[in-house]
């Protein structure tokens, strides 16, 4: 009888990524095959709670409306509406930030809250969700979060934006109804300027956008017009995916119709092969943009670009205690995995 194949485990590395400016220590012997790393985690909050105020007919159960597509608001056959925050983790009502005072005995800042937090009810039917959406219709979600941003970004206390969306009680969703955020800050988060830090060094030392040359062999997961989707080469996550501008843009809010278009059908493309390889896993995406004002200067090296992360794994103490994140699948076979998910671009 011939011996069982012995499967061979790849050594353990440790990878820096220029872009995040974050070390990921890829340990394959933690994790089982890559076509068995399935969510097992309960996906909707809220399913049974009826009814749900972001669904249409329920608008005066919502916290105030900032707009909504179409835009005349006594047309109550709406496709998307922005709202405020029910419970928003920052003030629109308060003064713009400034420095206070404080009498304890501890060598911190202190900044009023505020800012914004709004809410992309994305459609106006429980049941839709953003995968189940036509390209031109998630193109319409990305078109609101640009004009949000132009809204918001005329105030020059704001120095950052963050879009996102978490979908799944796991990932941090409260509601059920396909919805995403948009929070606004005073301040540019650490992990921003830690990004900036990481991009600029990559510059100095090659004179190029470290995401302008990303090597895509093993780590191509599809391609469009306007962009590539990637599991980056040190992700933080497993099964992480960055969907990236072929062209050199540093802000999100500058993209266009056509290319917002192009990149829905991309995320659709994403969020579909995640869901059938990895069994609907909750999930957040997140868009990594530049800094409002940022310098001129910093415009070679800063490139925007849509985070998705499946939740698919816990955060250790070794994590939050370094920082350093581990990854038990390695990115090239992620990238395997969702490229045997033949599914067409939904143009």
């Amino acid at each position: 009888m011939a011996p069982p194949a012995v499967t061979q485990i790849r050594s353990p590395e440790l990878r820096h990524d220029p872009v995040t400016n974050r070390l990921v220590i890829f340990s394959p012997a933690r994790a089982k095959r890559p076509t068995d790393f399935k969510s097992k985690t309960p996906q909707t909050p809220n399913s049974n709670h009826s009814p749900c105020p972001f669904c249409i007919g329920h608008e005066d159960e919502c916290a105030p409306e900032i707009f909504r597509v179409p835009p005349d608001p006594n047309n109550s056959d709406w496709k998307i509406r922005v709202i405020e925050n029910l419970y928003p983790a920052l003030s629109r009502n308060l003064d713009y930030p400034s420095e206070q005072n404080t009498d304890l005995d501890f060598p911190g800042r202190v900044l009023n809250g505020f800012g914004f937090h709004d809410v992309v009810i994305e459609a106006p039917v429980h049941s839709v969700q953003l995968c189940d959406m036509e390209a031109r219709e998630i193109g319409e979600v990305l078109i609101v979060y640009q004009k949000r941003i132009e809204q918001i970004m005329n105030l020059e206390t704001i120095k950052y934006v963050q879009v996102f969306k978490n979908h799944g009680a796991s990932a941090g969703a409260s509601m059920s109804h396909s919805h995403s955020q948009i929070m606004a800050l005073p301040i540019i988060p650490p992990s921003v300027s830690a990004r900036l830090d990481g991009t600029k060094e990559y510059f100095d030392n090659t004179g190029k956008c470290s995401l302008c040359v990303v090597h895509m062999e093993k780590i191509l997961i599809d391609e469009s017009t306007h962009f590539i989707s990637i599991v980056p080469f040190a992700a933080t996550f497993p099964f992480e995916i960055w969907i990236i501008p072929r062209d050199h843009s540093s802000h999100f809010h500058d993209i266009d119709r056509e290319k917002a278009v192009d990149l829905g059908g991309m995320l659709k493309l994403m969020l579909r092969k995640m869901s059938l390889q990895l069994n609907n896993p909750p999930f957040n995406f997140m868009i990594q943009t530049a800094p409002l004002q940022v310098k001129e200067s910093q415009l070679p090296y800063t490139h925007w670009f849509l985070q998705i992360v499946p939740q698919l794994t816990g955060v250790g103490g070794f994590e939050l205690g370094t920082g350093c994140f581990i990854n038990p699948v390695f990115p090239e076979d992620a990238a395997k995995v969702l490229r045997e998910v033949n599914l067409p671009i939904d143009g």
